[in-house]
């Protein structure tokens, strides 16, 4: 994950369709196409160009604000306290229900908006503010009117129905509930090209959904033909590593407590560590062990893990806190959060890294080191952020 090719004085040809053509340095491809024209050159002198970021865990749609809770756990109440007070995920299930999918829609858009402008191109984006079929489905619906309507940010959805405990129901009848009532009417509406979710997610944690009913939902979800990725040893060892190395998960995400045992199953899968700084921030838990997991050969990927509990829309402050928090250094953070990032969702054959017939995604800086992304954390030097060839944001 240390090694990046960096090409210096270098320059990207893009075709009509938005994919890289060609690329290399600028005498080489001067002389390569000295007779030919372009319709459009955008000079880069004195900055640098780096893939659009990818964030590899996010649930940008809901409604209700829990700013309230931060006062909370700056007070030292723990995830678990603020869950069992009536918050959490409960608030924002109890708000998200109740409104509309337009007004759910207007309430994404600006989000995607403020992703987009610090450099994230494609995200991977989850329901599970609903705990039943027809909430459920209005968030797929919503992400996948975004993923056709919005231009500037790409969306990989995933069905979260096992996110918590729905009230009325302990874990048993709420595994049963996703199986038989709520995945029956995901294939339904996603066959009728209504909703295009390609992931299964669960929360394994203790006194939510634990070992077996969550093995029996994301095999129930393999088998509607979804990729497993799902949240794992968060506040607890639960044996996810394990888990993924049995089912053959694409990724798991927190992994605060992960296992050697199931570091190790994860890189011989492999199974993708999706790892959420942010997270482990707010919440001020110990971070998940991204050293030791890069050591075994566990690719690990990034994400913002954007919710009302994380409130964080910048790969680059991601990034930042990636290597402060969790020792990760700049090319391994970079990696992280564009190819490996990309990979987790399965779209790295054609994003996360600037190659030949890859879309071109593009962030451009306004400094002729690209470290500067991680290193001016807060307000990160992007004068321009390119998707698939069109210019979606610029800052010039």
């Amino acid at each position: 994950m240390s090694n990046i090719e960096i090409i210096e004085n270098g320059t990207i040809i893009i075709d009509e369709n938005g994919i890289i053509f060609d690329i290399g340095t600028f005498k080489e491809m001067e002389e390569k196409y000295k007779d030919k024209s372009f319709e459009k050159v955008l000079d880069c002198t004195g900055k640098s160009v780096l893939p659009g970021f990818v964030d590899g865990h996010t649930h940008p749609v809901f409604s209700g604000d829990r700013v309230h809770e931060f006062a909370m756990k700056l007070a030292g109440a723990t995830y678990l306290d603020v869950h069992k007070a009536g918050g959490g995920i409960q608030f924002t299930i109890s708000h998200t229900k109740n409104s509309t999918e337009e007004e759910l829609y207007q309430l994404l858009v600006p989000r995607l908006n403020r992703m987009l402008k610090n450099g994230t191109t494609l995200i991977e984006a989850k329901s599970g503010y609903g705990l039943e079929t027809e909430t459920e489905m209005k968030m797929l619906k919503v992400l996948d009117r975004a993923s056709k309507q919005f231009q500037g940010v790409e969306i990989v959805s995933t069905y979260l129905g096992g996110h918590a405990i729905p009230k009325g129901m302990n874990a048993s009848e709420a595994t049963d509930d996703i199986i038989n009532k709520q995945l029956p009417e995901l294939k339904r509406l996603k066959d009728a090209g209504e909703i295009s979710p390609s992931n299964i997610d669960v929360f394994l944690e203790k006194g939510f959904f634990e070992y077996e009913d969550t093995k029996r939902i994301l095999q129930a979800g393999k088998d509607i033909g979804l990729e497993c990725n799902f949240h794992g040893d968060e506040l607890s060892y639960m044996k996810s590593g394990e888990l993924a190395g049995e089912l053959g998960c694409r990724a798991i995400s927190h992994l605060e407590k992960v296992s050697e045992e199931g570091m190790k199953a994860m890189a011989a899968t492999p199974t993708f560590a999706v790892l959420l700084p942010t997270t482990a921030y707010i919440l001020r838990l110990e971070c998940p062990p991204a050293r030791r997991m890069i050591e075994l050969g566990v690719p690990v990927a990034l994400g913002s893990d954007f919710n009302p509990n994380a409130h964080c829309l910048s790969m680059p402050f991601v990034m930042n806190l990636a290597c402060v928090l969790m020792k990760m250094n700049m090319n391994e953070s970079l990696v992280a959060a564009t190819l490996n990032a990309a990979a987790s969702i399965n779209k790295s054959s054609t994003h996360g890294s600037l190659e030949v017939g890859k879309f071109a995604d593009l962030v451009i800086l306004s400094a002729d080191k690209w470290e500067h992304i991680i290193y001016e954390m807060v307000d990160p030097p992007i004068s321009h952020v390119f998707k698939k060839g069109n210019l979606v944001f610029s800052n010039q």
